[in-house]
């Protein structure tokens, strides 16, 4: 087991492992890579790619150094990357609802720990599952604080994690989360908003592009085909 982890450790950078890792961590608790082995697959479909390009392909020399850094670079941006990012959006989506229903339990009475508990398992979704996992270590033996930075390492979303500091923090001090939760649900809102807005704002652009790509072929179809037939025919 050493003789492989210090291979591993030859072929790869630790700096690149670990931003791997990171990444992985990211996607979230229902992810199951693992940054060694998806390191591996890549690496060997990339030499595949080259090798390929070389026996087959007259111009291999030029194409499979093209082909494999593409495939190299592109492969982490589609697996981790652009997966990543549709998560933070999707956790912003649900986080409004999650601290809504947060902020009611605490305005109650409940304390930290006993409104988070309550709000976690009355909610079915992506971020409250990483709640629960929390609460779950909490309750094996690991502290609050812990547990909670821990949880952070696996949002994408920056106005969730200082949301959590928020928890955190006040866990740690005593003080009222409520007026910083009710802030940061102010800030989610609107930049929901926003998002909202600027796809309403792209749409112009995006049906130009679809009559660009479709209708207008279709019209000049319609309007050229008897002109042609005429010429054809007579």
């Amino acid at each position: 087991m050493k003789k492989e982890k210090s291979l591993v450790r030859r072929i790869y950078l630790e700096k690149t492992i670990q931003k791997v890792e990171q990444k992985i961590d990211l996607l979230g608790i229902y992810c199951h890579y693992n940054a060694i082995d998806l390191l591996n697959y890549r690496l060997l479909i990339s030499i595949a790619i080259f090798s390929i390009c070389l026996i087959v392909l007259k111009e291999g020399y030029i194409v499979g150094p093209l082909l494999t850094l593409i495939f190299y670079v592109g492969s982490e941006y589609l697996l981790l990357d652009i997966p990543i990012k549709k998560r933070e959006k999707k956790l912003e989506e649900e986080a409004v609802f999650f601290f809504e229903v947060l902020s009611l339990t605490l305005e109650s009475g409940r304390n930290l720990n006993a409104a988070l508990d309550i709000t976690a398992a009355n909610i079915d979704n992506e971020l409250s599952a990483e709640f629960k996992k929390a609460l779950a270590e909490i309750h094996l033996g690991k502290s609050f604080t812990e547990s909670i930075t821990d949880m952070k390492k696996r949002i994408p979303s920056d106005t969730i994690n200082n949301a959590l500091l928020n928890i955190t923090q006040s866990s740690i001090f005593g003080n009222s989360i409520l007026e910083s939760l009710n802030n940061q649900l102010d800030f989610l809102r609107e930049k929901r908003i926003l998002e909202v807005k600027s796809e309403i704002a792209k749409l112009p652009t995006k049906i130009s592009a679809i009559s660009v790509v479709f209708f207008i072929p279709i019209m000049l179809l319609v309007i050229l085909t008897p002109v042609v037939l005429e010429f054809l025919f007579g």
